[in-house]
């Protein structure tokens, strides 16, 4: 990790869980965090926490689900840190549905989220990294067992149906870094959920 100190990530989904896990680590690693969540006050506590480590972090409000947010942040991180060498697709939401729920904007934000949110992200992650030469970046999108086998779970199709395609768009993006030549890497990491 140590020639990623000074470096700069992008983390969606920041304010708790394995969100805010990924956060601290990159942070007491010397990494320059920008924890992006619609609860921003909690990645302020978590940055207060971890004053004196390596790194830094800085907070920004926004919606992973939403792209004006997402452009406001990518443009934030252009502005005021130059580039982007890593981004963590964290964010991601689960609603117990059923196919047959009438109830289509519970559907509707796990798509916005899980899949176009993170879609967005990784394409303007690219074009920053692209735009101020970073050559060696990471794209890491956090999946689970769920987005390869949809399992006897009732009630978790939709968000299944989300994971496949995060599992389909991690390997697109592997396969067309590969044939562009470049050396950003492009991975999924599969968490038991």
């Amino acid at each position: 990790m140590e020639r990623w100190s000074g470096r700069v990530a992008l983390v969606t989904g920041a304010s708790a869980g394995i969100g805010a896990a990924i956060v601290r680590e990159l942070v007491k690693n010397g990494l320059i965090v920008v924890g992006l969540a619609r609860r921003a006050e909690l990645v302020e506590e978590l940055s207060a926490q971890l004053k004196g480590a390596p790194g830094k972090l800085h907070a920004f409000k926004g919606d992973a689900s939403k792209e004006e947010d997402i452009l406001a942040a990518f443009d934030w991180i252009k502005k005021n840190l130059g580039r982007i060498d890593v981004l963590v697709n964290n964010a991601a939401i689960l609603h117990m549905l059923s196919l047959m729920d009438e109830n289509t904007s519970q559907w509707k934000q796990m798509f916005d989220l899980n899949v176009l949110g993170l879609s967005i992200c990784t394409r303007e992650a690219l074009k920053l990294m692209k735009e101020k030469g970073v050559d060696d970046g990471h794209i890491i999108h956090i999946n689970g067992v769920l987005g390869h086998t949809l399992g006897n779970l009732p009630g978790l199709i939709p968000y299944v149906t989300t994971k496949y395609a995060v599992t389909v768009l991690t390997e697109g993006l592997r396969r067309e870094l590969v044939q562009l030549g470049s050396k950003i890497r492009g991975h999924g990491e599969e968490l038991t959920y």
